[in-house]
């Protein structure tokens, strides 16, 4: 096979996993919401009650809420772990040209929503929720970026694609680094053994998918008892997992295919139904104007785009990056817009960030008012931006 053969075949193998992973991130964006306003619905209904005590149920040793926040969302941290890995390898941070731009971003959309939150809560309670508006959701991001139509280059939803990756990967770091509970050094050196195992085994190429699974759950069960979050251990198996040439048939590949549907149309619903059931009160709804609620507030909505567009520029100015092609600053800005939902990664830091029960559900109402913001002023931005380029 000639040089260009394999290249045009590696291309089309990352354009066909691009598109299969933003059709599938859109229409969960959509499903996110609707069970969104089901689980507000159901909370704020007669049925209120029943609803709260499903999810605090308890099963196995656990409650069923738990067992979504720490065992299904392992499975949701697996596949973010294996795009990063496909993004590394093959996809927009494989060259230093084409990943320089949307890691600076990234970074920038970060620190910038962090430094405000930080600002407005240090000295309080509160700081511990700094790492809440750093993250993006993929999902809910996407597909309010698919309403945009023709107004959207085909180059910005790759970049707030890989920005939003970036975004995962920062968070992973935050839960990892500020987030641990009292350490299990036993638990946490066998956690940490099993994936060198894993890694190793990985390198020399085994691809026996049962051998990843049983070391999978053993790296779950020993993580979850270290005091480290459950769900990192869903990364490092995602990075002990074999990828190979990245092809459709490589372990790797499968394993996202496979994951894809499951991730979309299930683990994220139901993490979704499980903590937006958020009893609307006239209590809650003055905590908006709490230091901690504003902190996410203007970190989603002003932070991020700020911070993104920011850092952006600093990049291009100091010649380190470019813009894409076909792109202008004016989409750079709105895809920031667009990076203000939080939401999922969002909701889950604020899980990790407080034990108040009362903090937990005032920073759920900000994260979705912040989120809601993010959506209709990126997608009018784009809409004004689209409606300009046509006249």
């Amino acid at each position: 096979m000639s040089k260009n053969s394999t290249l045009n075949t590696r291309n089309l193998v990352i354009t066909r996993l691009f598109l299969d992973f933003f059709k599938s991130e859109k229409f969960s964006g959509f499903l996110l919401i609707g069970c969104t306003a089901v689980s507000l619905l159901l909370a704020n209904s007669s049925w209120g009650e029943a609803y709260a005590h499903f999810w605090h149920h308890p099963f196995a040793g656990l409650t069923v809420e738990l067992w979504i926040n720490d065992g299904l969302m392992a499975v949701f941290f697996l596949l973010v772990g294996l795009e990063i890995e496909r993004e590394i390898y093959i996809g927009e941070l494989s060259t230093f040209r084409h990943a320089v731009l949307p890691i600076v971003a990234a970074v920038g959309g970060m620190v910038v929503p962090a430094g405000i939150h930080l600002f407005l809560n240090n000295g309080t309670p509160t700081a511990s929720g700094a790492g809440i508006p750093m993250a993006t959701d993929i999902a809910f991001a996407l597909g309010i970026l698919s309403l945009a139509g023709k107004a959207v280059p085909p180059a910005i939803k790759v970049f707030l694609t890989a920005l939003a990756i970036i975004d995962d990967l920062g968070a992973i770091l935050v839960i990892a680094l500020f987030y641990t509970e009292q350490l299990s050094f036993l638990y946490l050196s066998i956690a940490l053994l099993t994936f060198a195992l894993l890694f190793f085994i990985g390198k020399k190429g085994i691809t026996k998918s049962w051998i990843y699974a049983v070391g999978g759950m053993v790296l779950w069960y020993c993580m979850f008892r270290s005091g480290v979050h459950a769900t990192i251990s869903g990364v490092l198996l995602a990075f002990a997992i074999p990828f190979g040439k990245g092809g459709d048939q490589s372990l790797s590949a499968r394993l996202q295919h496979f994951l894809h549907p499951v991730v979309a149309y299930f683990i994220v619903p139901v993490f979704a139904l499980a903590n937006t059931g958020i009893v609307l009160s006239s209590e809650i709804v003055h905590t908006l104007g709490s230091l901690n609620s504003l902190g996410i507030l203007m970190g989603l909505t002003l932070g991020k785009p700020i911070g993104i567009l920011l850092f952006s520029a600093l990049a291009v100015q100091l010649k380190t990056a470019s813009l894409p092609t076909g792109v202008a600053w004016k989409h750079i800005l709105a895809a920031g817009m667009l990076a203000g939902i939080g939401f999922t990664m969002s909701i889950f830091i604020t899980i990790l960030a407080f034990p108040d029960p009362l903090t937990i559900v005032s920073s759920k109402v900000a994260i979705l008012v912040a989120s809601l913001l993010s959506a209709f002023i990126g997608l009018f931005t784009f809409g004004f931006i689209g409606s300009k380029s046509i006249q």
